[in-house]
This record gives C-alpha cells, sequence and structure tokens, in this order.
C-alpha cells in the first residue's frame, strides 16, 4: 500500500449560527505516517481533523486527498480512503448488536455475509469484544463502544485514519493493545492523524508531535 496524504490549503470555517470562525493561519501538510495533533480545548484540532475529514465544509479553500480536491465528493467516497473516529464514540454506532455495527456495512458494499460476519468476529476478537457480539449496544461501556468504533472504522481499510481522543475509557492494557494495532496499520502504508492529550500514547507510536494553537500548527 503506497503511501497516502492529506493537505488543507486556505481554509477557513464558519461555525453553525456564525457566532465564530475557524482559520488556519497556514497551509497544513500529513504524510502518510503518524502525526500527533496536541494543544489545549478550543485550539481547533478538532474543527481540523472533521475539514480534514470532509465531515466540515470549509467556507474557503481546498481539501486535498492525495492531491485530489474533495469538494464535490459524497462522505461515502471520502469514508472508503479516510477513517475518521469521533471523540465521543456513541455518536458513530448505529447498530443494535456489535456484530452487526461492524458487517452490516460491508454487507451493503456488497460482501457476503459469512465474510462479512467473518471480518467482524476477527476485529471484535482483536479488540477483545468477541464476547460481546450480541450484546445489546447501547449497554456497552464507554470503554467497549470506543473499542467497537475503531474496529468498525478498521473494517473499512481506509487508507488514513483521523482519531479523535482515541484513548479516552481505554485503560493502560488496552492502550498498549490499540498501540499494537495502529503500528502494524502504519507498517503497511497506512497514515494516522491523532487528535490526543495522551503524550506517552503518541510517544508509543513514535508520532510526529505537533501543538495546535488558535489555528496555527506550532513545532514540538
Amino acid at each position: 500500500m503506497t503511501g497516502f496524504s492529506l493537505r488543507l490549503e486556505g481554509i477557513r470555517f464558519i461555525y453553525s449560527g456564525k457566532t465564530g470562525s475557524f482559520s488556519l493561519a497556514a497551509d497544513h501538510f500529513f504524510p502518510g505516517i503518524c502525526t500527533a495533533l496536541m494543544g489545549s480545548n478550543g485550539s481547533g484540532k478538532t474543527t481540523l481533523g472533521k475539514l480534514a475529514a470532509g465531515i466540515l465544509k470549509p467556507e474557503t479553500g481546498r481539501v486535498l486527498h492525495n492531491g485530489q480536491d474533495i469538494s464535490g465528493w459524497k462522505l461515502g467516497k471520502i469514508g472508503g480512503q479516510v477513517g475518521y473516529l469521533f471523540q465521543d464514540p456513541s455518536r458513530q454506532i448505529f447498530a443494535p448488536h456489535p456484530l452487526e455495527e461492524i458487517a452490516f456495512p460491508l454487507e451493503l458494499r456488497g460482501m457476503p455475509k459469512p465474510e462479512a460476519e467473518k471480518i467482524a468476529r476477527r476485529l471484535l476478537a482483536e479488540f477483545e469484544l468477541e464476547d460481546l457480539a450480541d450484546s445489546t449496544t447501547f449497554k456497552l461501556s464507554r470503554g467497549e463502544k470506543q473499542r467497537l468504533a475503531i474496529a468498525a472504522v478498521m473494517a473499512h481499510e481506509p487508507r488514513f485514519f483521523i482519531l479523535d481522543e482515541p484513548t479516552t475509557g481505554l485503560d493502560r492494557r488496552r492502550r498498549d493493545i490499540l498501540a499494537g494495532t495502529l503500528r502494524r496499520l502504519m507498517e503497511r502504508g497506512v497514515g494516522i492523524l491523532l487528535i490526543t492529550h495522551d503524550r506517552s500514547f503518541a510517544d508509543a507510536l513514535g508520532a510526529d508531535i505537533r501543538f495546535m494553537e488558535g489555528g496555527r500548527l506550532l513545532d514540538a
């Protein structure tokens, strides 16, 4: 798998209700490696991540995926290349059971049900959720929902991941498991933009640490 890059050029975004705006002070490039984006709350980290993933649309400027302007793309096309994990995993879990959460979208893409369920069970096992395959998703703990959401994103094999605070709700052992999984993805050429306050986790991934303040990326 070849490297995949994200670039944001001349971005300006106006928040809902026009109560404020977000402007990047410079163009930003994220190559197919792990970049950890750190900074105080309100510094623009999540806004940048959502713009890069096509979830938010800029008022001006361009978002480029591997050099291609995504302004006219549908979210389904973007999601096939860039996976996004929300801060609150409940926002992206829709199925009544964990097995369906992973398998059903694969079936919608045309994958036979037995193959989709095989992939789902493998990912559930990887994130220590196999015993919860048929449980009710809304009854899962915050950490279990976090792991399920990550597994569901991974099922689509995106070429780039944007993970917003992925270690929230995870204990030390499960953070280590997640770090190992992400390192294996990086070895396959998958790029990662990690939005986090967890410096030790970023260091475990060998991330290029960048700090954000007022829409500006600063050197570490």
